[in-house]
């Protein structure tokens, strides 16, 4: 294999501001030769450290980010992998001012050559194919370029690779892709192999319904332990946890490593659940009444807990024991946040913020700006934010609910 080789980049970003607080969230190199073939492919999420910006446009959830590398644990692997070789980006000036502000935030700056020898498919496209837009799909659609996977990084670098083998077999005698080629391969400033690659994290590919339930990592026989304490403490994690009705990756971890500690095994912590759903049922029944509402409900919940579909099914037919399960507790009636609670909102909701802070006012509540052990409650656009605000909720136990909650619960 020849050693002039063309490294394509795409980032996914968390906005547009690199010498602000935006970060790279995922990056894809594809490795070219000069035919065009592909002969390297590599991509990874990225962890920001910090939220992740417009989710609705690149689409990354923050819960795949959570064993992801940083930018710092990735910089000598991507020296690697760039040096001696023509950096190529759709819009590049883009993809390289980020790239330029990661490399100098993790103290390992790129040589200056790797910028400016750089070549832009973007710019490229004025001189072969006149018209189009300059936008990455206007200028595939001019070749009937298959853009697969839009906004992910490995979708948009692996169609800019072969939008640059378009332009290379439109004009095959142009001399400055063998001059640039050639001067990259010559100035490698990373000489040696590389000792160890950083395990590669890539979004999920989740088919709806098809996620396997948290309890499924549970170990499937721990020892046996008894104790109604730590039983009730897990099911208040619960309770917490499922405030929103939805179960964050975050939520999902808290729960495991609380049923590991105290020694639940699979079964066991499923006959919890149902506790904790005879509960939820005894006080939806507690009118004499179960409305729609609360029979979706309670659907919602038993499937977030892993119980049998019929669960719901036997709970519309009978009411429930107002005990509301064993030892005589109470029921767990859903976890209310009280008038005058404050509550911290993060990253970026579909209202503004403004908007938003003032309705919670005139709803009662205490619209506040920083998270502190006072806090009752923060609303985050994705409840697994990686934001310092949400870091800080879940060190203290404050509960993080989606935006979802704010809307159907609170106002």
């Amino acid at each position: 294999m020849s050693n002039e080789l063309f490294s394509i980049v795409d980032t996914e970003t968390t906005g547009l501001f690199p010498q602000g607080n935006d970060r790279i969230a995922e990056i894809a190199v594809i490795t070219t030769n000069r035919t065009g073939e592909i002969v390297d492919s590599w991509e990874t999420l990225i962890n920001p450290q910090r939220d992740l910006g417009k989710q609705s446009i690149h689409g990354i959830q923050s819960r795949d980010l959570l064993n992801a590398p940083t930018f710092s644990e990735l910089s000598e692997e991507l020296h690697w992998r760039l040096s001696g070789t023509v950096l190529v980006a759709h819009n590049v000036s883009f993809d390289a001012r980020f790239l330029e502000a990661e490399f100098h935030r993790a103290g390992a700056p790129l040589p200056e050559h790797v910028i400016g020898q750089g070549l832009c498919t973007m710019r490229m496209s004025h001189r072969y194919i006149q018209g189009a837009g300059r936008s990455l799909q206007d200028c595939c659609d001019s070749f009937g370029i298959d853009l697969r996977q839009a906004h992910s990084a490995a979708g948009d670098a692996t169609a800019t690779a072969v939008l640059l083998s378009r332009y290379m077999e439109l004009d095959p005698d142009e001399p400055e892709w063998d001059s640039r080629l050639h001067a990259a391969a010559t100035s490698r400033w990373y000489g040696s192999e590389l000792g160890h690659l950083v395990p590669a994290v890539v979004r999920s590919q989740r088919a709806s319904g098809s996620n396997e339930h948290f309890l499924e990592k549970l170990t499937k026989q721990l020892p046996e332990f008894s104790g109604t304490e730590t039983e009730d403490n897990y099911l208040a994690i619960l309770d917490l946890a499922l405030m929103d009705r939805f179960l964050s990756a975050h939520e999902e971890m808290q729960l495991l490593q609380s049923a590991t500690e105290i020694g639940l095994d699979k079964s066991r912590a499923l006959a919890l659940h149902e506790v904790y759903f005879q509960q939820l049922v005894a006080a939806a029944w507690a009118d004499n009444s179960l409305t729609v509402e609360e029979i979706a409900d309670l659907a919602r919940v038993s499937t977030l807990l892993g119980l049998p579909s019929q669960r719901v099914e036997e709970a519309t037919k009978r009411p429930a024991s107002a005990e509301g399960g064993q030892d005589g507790q109470s029921s767990r009636a859903n976890h209310q946040i009280v008038p005058g609670a404050l509550v911290v909102l993060t990253g970026d909701m579909s209202r503004p913020r403004a908007e938003i802070e003032e309705r919670l006012a005139a709803a009662g509540f205490t619209p506040h700006r920083a998270v502190t052990k006072k806090v009752a409650l923060l609303v985050a656009a994705d409840p697994d934010s990686l934001s310092g605000k949400a870091k800080k909720a879940r060190d203290y136990g404050i509960p993080v609910v989606g935006e979802d909650y704010l809307w159907n619960k609170m106002l």
